[in-house]
């Protein structure tokens, strides 16, 4: 019988090999809250205990931590995960079947800002996986116009990457 927590491990491996783009922590609590499977708490340290020993790689962006499995995740989870059950597999894959677009909008369209001497620079980003679709860097006068621009962009981000690459390619 699989310890709980060594369980709770390899189950976000999977869900992390099963995607070709980073799952934020929420995307994956929510999974896990929402199933019931345990609670906050236990999840990050489950996540954490990943991070540490190797297995995930993080990347912190605007307030959110995105999630990828390394090699060594990958290898770990061909040895054990045999050790997860077919419910636990299908409830998974369900999961990111039934919100496969949503999950890559929210990882793969991002924005974030920083200071830059009097005024904040804002790098808006369309990524595709790993792969850089669309990048836009604004410059603002303020600090709430920042925050304004980064919470648009996701609403947004289609629209100008169409028009960009219409306007380019004419």
């Amino acid at each position: 019988m699989t310890e709980p927590l060594t369980l709770y491990k390899l189950m976000i491996l999977y869900m992390l090999n099963q995607v070709q783009f980073p799952l934020t922590n929420s995307q994956m609590l929510g999974f896990f809250l929402d199933k019931e499977y345990t609670d906050y708490f236990t999840f990050q340290q489950a996540i954490n205990e990943l991070a540490a020993a190797g297995l995930v790689s993080s990347e912190s962006l605007h307030n959110a931590s995105h999630y990828s499995i390394t090699e060594s995740g990958k290898e770990t989870l061909s040895y054990f995960s045999s050790t997860v059950s077919q419910a636990i597999i299908l409830d998974i894959d369900t999961f990111l079947k039934n919100n496969q677009v949503k999950l890559r909008n929210e990882s793969g369209i991002t924005a974030e800002y920083y200071k830059s001497g009097q005024e904040y620079i804002v790098r808006c980003q369309v990524k595709e996986g790993r792969n850089l679709l669309f990048a836009v860097e604004i410059s603002v006068p303020n600090k709430e116009q920042a925050i304004a621009v980064c919470n648009n962009w996701s609403r947004s981000s289609q629209d100008m990457y169409t028009y960009a690459v219409k306007s380019l390619f004419k």
